[in-house]
């Protein structure tokens, strides 16, 4: 008999974001803590806005350190999600690097055009 699963209980991404050490220095962004509000929050409170993101994405096999972290085996494909914001300048304020488990993901963009 199958049963139902409620809740998660396999991890779904491992996240690294980096920002620029003249804008983090000193505040939530360089410390490894939640931040109250999000990050996009303190980026916009301390006067850096995001108004375009390029993201790129490869599927490849996952290293060792990412099979024992996903929980995934040596041959089951990951996704990786590099994602750079930038300020109305072209000014680099984030940058995000995601590896997720291809199965467990679902992908979506919607564009505005024209």
């Amino acid at each position: 008999m199958a049963r139902a699963v409620t809740a998660v209980t396999e991890p779904c991404e491992l996240t690294d974001t980096y920002y620029p050490v003249h804008i983090a220095g000193g505040t939530g962004l360089a410390a490894v803590a939640k931040i109250p509000g999000g990050a996009v929050t303190l980026l916009a409170r301390l006067g850096h806005v995001g108004v375009r993101v390029r993201e790129d994405v490869t599927a490849g096999l996952p290293s060792p350190a990412e099979q024992e972290a996903l929980r995934v085996g040596p041959h089951e494909p990951v996704l990786r999600l590099t994602r750079l914001t930038r300020d109305a300048d072209d000014h680099p304020l984030q940058a995000d690097l995601m590896t997720m488990p291809a199965r467990r993901q679902r992908l979506r963009y919607e564009l505005r055009i024209g």
